[in-house]
């Protein structure tokens, strides 16, 4: 056990327990608020991208080419640096990063949930207009609840990656999981302890995700069964 000791130095880490924990706190609640905002905006941008108005699929489909083709780091200076010129400093580091997220992350939400509308049958859509139901209460009451059953493993991956992403918010002093790793590589020069704990902090957050996941899946199949 000593040779361990000797490459991991579990003292060092035990000292910033504290700012790994505010870490993680803060790496989730970013990840929640940005999961929200994006499947609700992303709602809005699938359904704009499955508009038969030319100029509304158009814009929908810019913004998220644009989003794909750009990297995300310089999404959040852009964001940053760009959003006090338009409005002013109205916004403090974390809110700024929810933003710059949140942008990213909904054309990606609404990508998948347009794939997982479309995945519907189309006949059940024409049999509920058929009935009376409006469009709206068709995408709620029919359309939507199959298509989520059928999202929960692409969210989820897209989630994962919203999680890892949050690291990037490091740069514009947001301080959460990965700014508490760099925090205490600054003060104690151990680069093992530091990057290995952050790691293996994600690792934890990743596994509740996916036991979440398949307690939700497995939820929701179990409804959905019954209600047929």
């Amino acid at each position: 056990m000593y040779w361990l000791t000797e490459l991991f130095n579990f003292r060092i880490v035990a000292d910033y327990a504290d700012i790994f924990i505010d870490g993680i706190i803060n790496t989730v609640w970013i990840s929640l608020v940005c999961l929200v905002l994006s499947i609700f905006f992303g709602i809005f941008l699938a359904l704009m991208r499955m508009s038969s108005v030319g100029v509304i699929w158009r814009t929908a489909a810019a913004y998220i080419q644009f989003v794909r083709a750009t990297p995300l780091l310089i999404q959040i200076y852009l964001i940053y640096y760009g959003l006090p010129h338009l409005i002013g400093n109205f916004f403090n580091e974390m809110q700024t990063g929810v933003i710059a997220l949140t942008l990213h992350t909904t054309p990606f939400m609404a990508e998948i949930i347009r794939a997982g509308i479309m995945s519907v049958p189309r006949t059940q859509t024409e049999g509920a207009m058929a009935v009376g139901m409006s469009r709206p209460q068709v995408l709620y009451y029919i359309i939507l609840p199959q298509a989520i059953a059928k999202l929960i493993s692409p969210l989820l991956g897209q989630t994962v990656i919203l999680v890892k992403d949050t690291s990037l918010l490091s740069i514009i002093a947001v301080f959460e999981l990965m700014g508490a790793g760099l925090l205490m590589f600054s003060e104690t020069v151990s680069a093992t302890e530091s990057y290995v704990t952050t790691a293996i902090c994600y690792l934890i957050i990743y596994l509740l995700m996916l036991v979440a996941s398949g307690f939700i899946q497995k939820k929701l199949s179990g409804n959905l069964a019954g209600a047929q």
